[in-house]
């Protein structure tokens, strides 16, 4: 059965993406490493990065690490401050908008997944997450849920067989607050927090079952209601920070304005 934290304390769910395979360009290395710094709210926003004492934390030589934040600048985490970069911020309604866009984005994919006539052979893996996270409620507990979340939205983007859909979702989760796990609560607010994740699952076995029917419109609405989970999360995250002065890592980039 889950322990619940302390109260005053928000439990956060990040992926790791600091682990890099053997082989990779120190581009590469550098990228991950400096994404996840950024993501976890080493730098908050506005902060300069400078590429000097940046290279000697990274271990990486300063041509690389350049092509690295230019990615990131890309991706819109960073941005250009002079002759260098500073760390992007965001505004609360920014956040709202990236969840609506990733909603539409995997409404998107769901619709082309039912219209294609996606087989039953090719809908199992799915299922199986969504019988993995029945065991996790089954018991009583949350802990586990997030990767299995993460993995349905991926396997979700994947039923499309579109690159370009695919590739597009993935932009949408590298914004910290905009990915489908990214918030779970503090102690006073557990019971609510475990209530949305159940009403997330009824929405992964609806929205699956209209994609096993061919039903387009029903899966895309459905997906797209179900983003506004997120976007209900991040609300209470973000008043219990106002409020409360609780550090929340993934709003590290969202300013008070």
């Amino acid at each position: 059965m889950r322990s619940l934290p302390e109260k005053g304390t928000i439990n956060v769910y990040m992926k790791n993406d600091i682990t890099t395979p053997s082989g990779h360009s120190q581009t590469e290395r550098g990228l991950r490493e400096l994404r996840s710094r950024i993501i976890a709210g080493h730098w908050p926003a506005g902060s300069r990065l400078r590429e000097v004492p940046l290279a000697k934390v990274l271990g990486v030589s300063r041509t690389p690490l350049r092509a690295a934040l230019l990615k990131l600048e890309q991706e819109g985490l960073v941005e250009r401050s002079g002759a260098g970069y500073t760390v992007r911020g965001f505004s609360i309604e920014d956040a709202y908008v990236a969840i609506e866009l990733r909603g539409i984005i995997e409404g998107t994919a769901a619709r082309m997944a039912a219209e294609r006539g996606t087989t039953v052979g090719e809908l199992e893996p799915i299922k199986a997450t969504i019988t993995a996270i029945d065991t996790i409620f089954a018991n009583d507990a949350v802990d586990g849920y997030a990767p299995l979340n993460d993995q349905f939205h991926k396997q979700l983007a994947e039923l499309a067989e579109n690159a370009l859909i695919k590739r597009e979702i993935e932009r949408a989760n590298q914004l910290p607050f905009a990915a489908p796990s990214s918030f779970s609560s503090n102690s006073d607010d557990f019971i609510r927090f475990k209530n949305s994740l159940v009403i997330g699952q009824h929405h992964h076995r609806a929205l699956v079952q209209a994609i096993e029917r061919g039903e387009g419109a029903r899966a895309e609405a459905l997906a797209r209601e179900h983003a506004q989970l997120s976007r209900a999360n991040i609300e209470v995250a973000y008043l219990e920070r106002s409020e409360n002065n609780i550090k929340v890592p993934q709003l590290a980039l969202i300013t008070t304005e």
